[in-house]
């Protein structure tokens, strides 16, 4: 293969590198086309390169897996990498129903048959970011009392989206301006924290129950879901329904610019015990974030797991929150990470399978995700202590495989056209990665074939 070729082979591969997918109906007809997942890097990996791969639970994963089978409707982002990968994933729960039922080695080979794996982080970085959440247990009441005053809301009927009439059951995170309409077409921004609990609200009948504090409904809305334990002993389950349309802000990070806390002290339980010892200055903190969630009751029984945001149960240690405007649900990645999960040591090895079945307003940005832990108050501490780096490999779909896509990618013929020469430099990227020396830059030169005859003028 000449040197010509072997650059434009590597261009297209690159080229293909950043993504090749297709629009849902591409995707059914095998046309490709290209995706970007904003503001990340790839790298094609294989399985056998995989640390912990061969050592995880393939069974369980592929049941977790198929619960997001179950939840595939077409409630997939409508546009951009999501949207394709979405596509392509219906494909792979076909087959996946199909092969039912499979043990350990079967799942696993249906994993590599059906996926490639793609290491992946932002650009820049070297791994991605960790966090954990869980269910947590309230005590709360159902009428206001002296002890419980504080109140879990519902999503009020003046809260909109523009452009938006109906939301169904599922209400938009990212990419839409919600706030309140004032008149028949403005939209103001919503009420936030600190106008809500001084009683913007008040009289519009919104309350689900009261809980404790401000400091209990902060905490509930941080999880994303909560068991509340009324007064006669009945566990009310609730769980995200809608967000006020500020940016969240991080009690964390708040805490750490202030120099109250330490980057390395800050975690769920440590914030608790500063807000609960210090009430005056904690409610000044706790209103920087200005976001707000309201909430929604479930039918869900004492005993079922939380329900995430692709409206499947939530498998501990199996389920992650994810930025849901760059993946689709049912997504597969493979996570390896050392956690505090034991005790406050990053001593844990965590190699596992975990699949995309929920979303959070904190959770922003690619190789970004937020690990479903559990309920009560184990699942409570370990969650509090994660805030860990992790390596992400997506499992992206055979379908939209970048490295058959570049293989199978028509080579340029080996000598340019007669009647017309040009030389390409993409800023020295195709010559670095054959090796070669950079090509100098340089501007399309075309030369024609013949010189066009000077046309001339009669005179009249």
């Amino acid at each position: 293969m000449s040197p010509m070729a072997a650059r434009c082979r590597i261009l297209h591969l690159v080229i293909v590198l950043i993504g090749l997918a297709a629009t849902p109906a591409a995707a059914r007809s095998g046309a490709l086309q290209p995706v970007k997942f904003p503001d990340t890097q790839y790298e094609p990996v294989d399985w056998a390169d995989l640390d912990g791969w061969m050592s995880d639970d393939h069974a369980a994963a592929f049941a977790a897996f198929l619960a997001s089978c179950r939840a595939v409707n077409g409630d997939q982002p409508a546009v951009g990498a999501a949207a394709a990968v979405g596509a392509a994933l219906e494909a792979v729960c076909k087959r996946a129903f199909a092969a039912i039922p499979l043990d350990e080695d079967g799942a696993r080979r249906f994993f590599e048959d059906n996926f490639r794996p793609l290491r992946i982080s932002r650009l820049g970085a070297a791994d991605g970011f960790l966090t954990g959440y869980y269910e947590p247990i309230i005590e709360g009441s159902r009428v206001p009392t002296e002890e419980f005053t504080a109140p879990l809301y519902r999503r009020p009927p003046n809260l909109v989206v523009s452009g938006r009439r109906k939301f169904g059951d599922s209400f938009p995170n990212k990419g839409v301006k919600v706030g309140r309409r004032v008149g028949r077409r403005k939209i103001v921004p919503y009420y936030d924290r600190a106008e809500i609990e001084d009683g913007a609200l008040d009289g519009w009948h919104l309350e689900i129950c009261w809980l404790r504090s401000q400091l209990d409904v902060l905490f509930a809305q941080i999880q994303g879901s909560a068991r509340i334990r009324l007064e006669d002993g009945t566990i009310l389950r609730v769980t995200y329904d809608s967000h006020n349309g500020w940016p969240y802000t991080s009690i964390g990070r708040v805490l750490v610019e202030r120099n109250i806390m330490s980057k390395d002290e800050v975690s769920i339980q440590r914030i608790r015990d500063w807000m609960e010892a210090n009430p005056g200055e904690a409610k000044d903190v706790r209103r920087q974030n200005k976001s707000y969630v309201f909430f929604r009751i479930t039918g869900l029984g004492t005993e079922d797991e939380a329900v995430g945001g692709e409206g499947v149960p939530l498998v501990p240690g199996r389920s992650i929150a994810v930025d849901r405007s760059l993946y689709a649900y049912g997504t597969p990645f493979f996570i390896a990470a050392d956690l505090p999960i034991a005790n406050g040591k990053a001593a844990t090895k965590f190699r596992r399978l975990v699949f995309a079945q929920d979303t959070g307003s904190a959770i922003v940005g690619p190789a970004r995700a937020d690990i479903y832990f559990g309920t009560g108050e184990e699942a409570a501490r370990i969650a509090g202590r994660i805030r860990n780096p992790g390596e992400f490999v997506m499992l992206l779909p055979r379908a939209l495989d970048p490295v058959a896509a570049g293989r199978d990618m028509p080579l340029p013929p080996e000598r340019p056209h007669p009647g017309m020469f040009a030389q390409f430099n993409v800023g020295g990227m195709i010559d670095a990665a054959a090796g070669a020396a950079p090509l100098p830059q340089a501007r399309p030169v075309l030369e024609p074939a013949s010189k066009p005859k000077r046309k001339v003028r009669r005179k009249r």
